[in-house]
């Protein structure tokens, strides 16, 4: 919305979809608008994130659209199936929804490679369902964050149309093209560099049209959009700009630490192909403006709306974490980090990165998340997440899906989490304890990492047998978090009705796990979540939000020895938490009992302050005993 002394004017962000005639037009409106903006630059506050902020208090759940609930019976997600489950999240107690891509896109990477920044996916419905979709949960009090891809975009979408057309239209730097370093003895084009696609194979595709390679770090119909054509950040500010004026209340940026690329485009010193490895590490490692940008997407959009942020930073430190979320950096409210996420791969294997598998050790867990929650602690905010659409499920990854322990250990796992200071991110079907999948054939997936990895590593090259790769996909793949969210016993999970087939199968196990079960037992998994949401929204919100963080050692094993149970403290005095109030959170990680004494709660207990069990997921406390995948929190008032 551009505002020109007492006149308002909305536009859509300058792109080809009319003519070209009209988008340089509007290429004009860009510039001079954003003339404008640095023009008054002085005016310009960097905004605070310290103290008390909603966002900080929200608890998030994913909904990822084609999964979550099929309302019009087609076998595929939809918004309007979102909107018809809006009073079920309401009962959970969530009040942000982030929403995985929606825009229009050929869906080769399942929305991650959009077309239209300003159209809605056929398959989830038209722009009216979103509107209706965003007015329900506005009443139901849920913020939707919407999920911006501003690294790359489709190959159909109409910038690339353009600019793959010829080497002087306009577009063409729009994009990222080389020229091939060579030719190799048989006359075919060598790329730029040896930068590998997430995907696996090379980051650069070669158009015989024009005689350049193109890059792309995801899959060859996603090309990487060149942040330093100023004309390109312009269009998607002002496309941010026109979703947050329709009433979108923030955005999850995905991928966004890799829109800066390395200077003079070097050579990974680690790619590896044959173990099926990504150069985006190296990328991220390597570029040098994303501060700069994100300073400058921030103060051309988000600063002017009261919205949330978060950013997808894989590859980032805790120090990193400080310059991309610190609370007067200028630049987003929070980021996800991967480090917790890499805690079973194996360095040392046969495959790389994701793709490689070693049992997790607790210590190392532990080390990395109090590592995250002490270094931010007081400079920058975070987020809390066990899994999103790209990781396995928890309760099978950190936890046990076996039928003895799934609901004890995903109680505990939550527990675990939500008493972290950060806000806490749900994913679909986590609440009732959704588990990993095996599906016997690799048709059966359609995930397009998964396929092109068992194309890879099996079909093409032979360095997988047929089990070995399978293996790797039920432990490590993607659509683990993928197959529809289980709404009942019913056909299809309740997802489709009966006689539809879903776009992908429903996990075998949905008559046992699904959410009318969990919904009529009021020992579930669903009522843990809503309890802890509820206790951090209300009558924990200081402590649970705002509070210091310590790790703690018990009376039998010091804390970074422990290869059993996770303990540690919210202490108050920070941000009006009350300062002479604290939790203790015990979480036994394993199968087994465990003996536990704690020097904390002891000296309380003698001090004569008020020690009070808040959450357990048992129905008694059994003392310094712990029972099998048993989280319990001790509330103490001194």
């Amino acid at each position: 919305m551009v505002r020109e002394g007492d006149q308002t004017r909305t536009f859509r962000s300058p792109s080809p979809y009319t003519s070209i005639t009209d988008s340089f037009f509007l290429f004009g409106v860009t510039r001079r608008y954003r003339k404008a903006i640095m023009s008054n630059s002085e005016a310009y506050q960097v905004p605070s994130y310290e103290g008390r902020q909603w966002w900080k208090e929200a608890v998030v759940y994913q909904v990822y659209p084609r999964s979550f609930n099929d309302a019009n019976g087609d076998g595929i997600g939809d918004l309007k199936g979102i909107t018809e489950k809006l009073p079920y999240l309401a009962k959970l107690g969530i009040n942000v929804i982030w929403l995985s891509p929606v825009f229009d896109s050929p869906n080769v990477d399942n929305g991650y490679d959009i077309s239209d920044y300003f159209a809605i996916m056929s398959d989830f419905g038209t722009m009216e369902d979103f509107d209706e979709m965003l007015e329900t949960a506005h009443k139901h009090g849920i913020k939707i964050l919407m999920d911006l891809v501003a690294n790359h975009t489709s190959d159909e979408h109409p910038w690339f149309k353009e600019s793959r057309s010829s080497k002087d239209n306009p577009y063409r730097d729009y994009y990222i093209w080389k020229d091939p370093k060579g030719f190799d003895e048989d006359g075919n084009p060598i790329p730029p560099n040896n930068w590998a696609s997430e995907f696996g194979g090379p980051a650069w595709e070669w158009d015989e049209a024009t005689g350049q390679f193109y890059l792309h770090i995801f899959f060859k119909e996603q090309p990487d959009l060149n942040w330093e054509n100023e004309k390109v950040r312009e269009d998607l500010y002002s496309m941010v700009r026109w979703w947050l004026d329709k009433g979108v209340d923030g955005f999850r940026l995905d991928a966004i630490n890799i829109i800066s690329k390395p200077e003079g485009f070097p050579d990974d010193p680690s790619t590896d192909f044959e173990k099926h490895t990504s150069s985006i590490p190296f990328v991220i490692t390597n570029g040098t403006m994303v501060h700069p940008w994100m300073k400058e997407l921030t103060r051309e959009t988000f600063s002017r709306y009261d919205v949330m942020t978060v950013g997808e930073t894989s590859a980032t430190s805790p120090e990193d974490a400080k310059l991309w979320a610190g609370y007067h950096t200028g630049e987003l409210n929070m980021i996800f980090h991967f480090d917790h996420m890499g805690v079973d791969n194996d360095p040392n294997g046969s495959l790389g990165g994701k793709w490689s598998y070693a049992p997790y050790k607790l210590t190392e867990l532990k080390r990395i998340l109090n590592d995250w929650q002490t270094t931010l602690e007081g400079n920058a905010w975070g987020s809390l997440y066990w899994n999103n659409h790209d990781q396995p499920r928890v309760v099978s990854r950190f936890g046990n899906d076996s039928d003895e322990f799934r609901t004890l250990s995903a109680k505990q796992l939550a527990t675990t989490l939500h008493f972290m200071q950060g806000t806490p991110y749900i994913y679909q079907g986590e609440e009732i304890g959704m588990t990993n999948v095996k599906f016997d054939s690799i048709e059966d997936y359609r995930d397009g990492d998964s396929i092109r990895f068992y194309e890879d590593m099996h079909v093409d090259h032979k360095r997988l047998s047929h089990e070995e790769a399978m293996q790797a996909i039920y432990i490590k793949g993607r659509d683990n978090a993928r197959t529809p969210v289980q709404w009942d016993a019913s056909a299809n999970g309740g997802f489709s009705p009966e006689g539809v087939t879903p776009w992908i199968a429903v996990n075998p196990n949905y008559p046992a796990i699904n959410a009318e079960a969990v919904l009529a037992d009021e020992d579930s998994i669903f009522y843990h979540y809503q309890q802890l949401v509820a206790l951090r929204r209300g009558k924990l919100k200081d402590l649970m939000v705002y509070a210091a963080f310590a790790p703690v050692d018990s009376v039998q094993v010091p804390h970074n020895e422990d290869e059993a149970v996770y303990a540690y403290t919210r202490t108050g005095g920070a941000d009006g938490s009350p300062a002479n109030e604290s939790l203790l959170v015990v979480s036994n990680f394993t199968a087994e009992e465990q003996e536990r004494d704690f020097a904390v709660l002891s000296e309380a207990r003698e001090a004569g302050a008020r020690v009070e069990l808040v959450s357990s997921n048992y129905k008694d406390d059994a003392g310094s005993t712990l029972r099998p995948y048993e989280a319990k929190v001790y509330h103490i008032v001194r």
